[in-house]
């Protein structure tokens, strides 16, 4: 079957190649919940699984000068696609996995710091994830890594840099975690904050402290709100990782914790608290890099912007603590796909098999208020 694999088709939209056009054949409203940035729907998932040939009609009108690329979930049924549209006489060929596939995409980048030493950006596409590494003087430290830890041995790698830490700012409602896994290979600490850490193996980070890497100083914040173990990290003064408490655009959701029934508080108490924790990121220096866990669509790193214009940008800063308890306990958005199984995991509550952690995640990560 002519296939592309997810990395190479990633390679292909970075240069805007028009050569290739990204056909998804799932239902339209699959589509909308999520979908490669660029792509087109053709709506014809039904007809290809129950009647192959009656998909022709709805097909005949792509460009027959480009290169099909045909997605669904899993690439079961875009093989079919791939099989009819070279039965018309396109140059077709199936995205392996489909949309499975291309959530495992992962592209890094330096991000441009002041910062002594290098800080590194891992941008997951298909998730929308955003995770870090930072390397000096032969040492590093990654931070909210996927599950897929490969990605980050190659950045160390090629750095040759050894991995003294790895930190979550929070237990994730959206992915899998890396981070437990990725320590315990190194044999390093795990660090995430107690409130979160309820049933897995974690060093504590608390409000204060300062972890060295290498000749750089990480220290913490603490920033409950989105989750009650919430931290961000301060490296250096150069770089504020937020993890899912402050978006450039947007704050992270407050209702998460409550209803995946891992927290006691209410939506409005988080609602407040994440009032304060921002006010406190707030008194850093406006020329901090500023760098989520998350961007919405599809990020190209390095996804970055000072304090100062973070400010400038972020309406949700805008709001005073009435207005903004009030916006983020009242519109809430859809949530994360399967939220409550993945919460469960990173907090060490429940356990996934390996061949399940793809399915698992599949879908947007819904992790802003808005």
């Amino acid at each position: 079957m002519p296939a592309i694999n997810p990395d190479r088709l990633s390679e292909r939209l970075q240069t805007d190649d028009e050569d290739v056009v990204v056909l998804d054949v799932r239902h339209e409203a699959d589509f909308d919940e999520w979908h490669i940035p660029g792509s087109v729907n053709v709506d014809v998932y039904d007809e290809l699984t129950d009647d192959p040939d009656s998909a022709t009609g709805a097909l005949s009108d792509l460009p027959e000068d480009a290169e099909i690329v045909t997605v669904c979930a899993a690439g079961v049924v875009s093989q079919t696609a791939t099989d009819v549209l070279r039965e018309m006489g396109y140059e077709a060929v199936t995205l392996t996995d489909g949309m499975n596939g291309w959530s495992r995409v992962h592209r890094h980048a330096p991000v441009p710091t002041d910062l002594d030493g290098w800080l590194g950006q891992v941008a997951r596409p298909g998730k929308g994830c955003l995770s870090h590494v930072l390397v000096s003087d032969g040492e590093a430290a990654v931070f909210d890594p996927s599950h897929y830890v490969e990605e980050y041995e190659a950045i160390l790698d090629d750095h040759d840099a050894e991995l003294v830490g790895v930190f979550d700012t929070h237990a994730h409602a959206d992915h899998v975690s890396g981070g437990a896994d990725l320590a315990e290979r190194h044999d390093v600490p795990y660090y995430l904050h107690p409130r979160d850490a309820l049933a897995i193996d974690a060093t504590p980070v608390e409000d204060g402290r300062t972890v060295t890497v290498g000749g750089r100083e990480v220290e913490v914040i603490h920033t409950p709100g989105h989750s009650e173990g919430s931290v961000s990290f301060d490296v250096d003064g150069a770089a504020l990782i937020t993890g899912d408490t402050l978006f450039h655009e947007s704050v992270g959701r407050v209702e998460l914790g409550v209803e995946a029934g891992i927290e006691d508080s209410d939506v409005e108490a988080n609602a407040a608290t994440l009032y304060e924790s921002l006010q406190r990121l707030l008194d850093r220096p406006d020329d901090a890099v500023v760098l989520p866990a998350h961007d919405p669509g599809s990020p190209e790193p390095p996804v970055s912007a000072t304090l100062g214009d973070v400010r400038d940008r972020n309406e949700d800063l805008d709001r005073d603590r009435e207005a903004f308890v009030r916006e983020l306990a009242s519109d809430v958005p859809d949530h994360p796909p399967n939220f409550e199984r993945v919460k469960r995991t990173n907090v060490g509550q429940e356990s996934v098999p390996d061949d399940e952690l793809a399915e698992l995640e599949l879908g947007p990560n819904n992790c802003a208020a808005e």
